[in-house]
């Protein structure tokens, strides 16, 4: 028995009633038609949220730019302002504790953070010293690579790249490349 049959199998046996069981099997029947609609259309298949959440609506809930989007797997917390037309991709963590404006035509690709606090010294002080937060803001026009870490308080100027893995942990002037652990600047956009 393949794995999926035996989840299903399983999700079949703690049903209580036919009714649950006719239901759980019609909604099993939706996602699988979700899946391989989009799968046709799109050639993508997607964790089940995504099948239910429309990444436009939910940019537009946040108050987000016209024709922004953001994938229902990203979290957002505190004050977070983004401009037009901006991607954020899968598994993003938006900080905006301490205030976090992200312009507008930006890319930010998957698993990329962006803090506005942070709790070294809460931590190191054994919980004596407050959080630390501080404003954080992405220019218009950047494209932020996969998995970059943004530490609170910095500025990453209009048009900029950040290579993949990188830990950003001071300012970027505008039109420039950036990248490395920590991120330094390697080049010119």
């Amino acid at each position: 028995m393949s794995d999926d049959n035996r989840i299903v199998s399983e999700l079949l046996e703690t049903c209580s009633s036919p009714e649950q069981v006719e239901l759980l099997k019609r909604f099993l029947r939706i996602i699988e038609e979700l899946h391989d609609n989009k799968l046709r259309k799109y050639n993508r298949s997607l964790p089940m949220s995504e099948y239910f959440v429309d990444r436009w609506q939910r940019a537009a809930a946040l108050g987000f730019g016209d024709k922004s989007s953001i994938y229902d797997s990203a979290t957002v917390l505190g004050d977070v302002s983004v401009g037009n037309s901006t991607w954020i991709g899968p598994n993003v963590m938006l900080d905006g504790s301490g205030g976090l404006e992200i312009g507008s035509n930006c890319s930010i690709s998957a698993n990329v953070q962006i803090y506005t606090h942070d709790s070294v010294n809460w931590a190191t002080s054994g919980g004596t010293e407050k959080y630390e937060y501080a404003k954080t803001r992405i220019g218009n026009n950047c494209y932020i690579g996969p998995n970059v870490v943004i530490s609170k308080g910095i500025t990453v100027g209009d048009g900029c790249v950040v290579g993949a893995n990188s830990f950003v942990n001071q300012s970027i002037e505008a039109g420039v490349k950036a990248a490395g652990n920590p991120a330094k600047i390697i080049g010119r956009v």
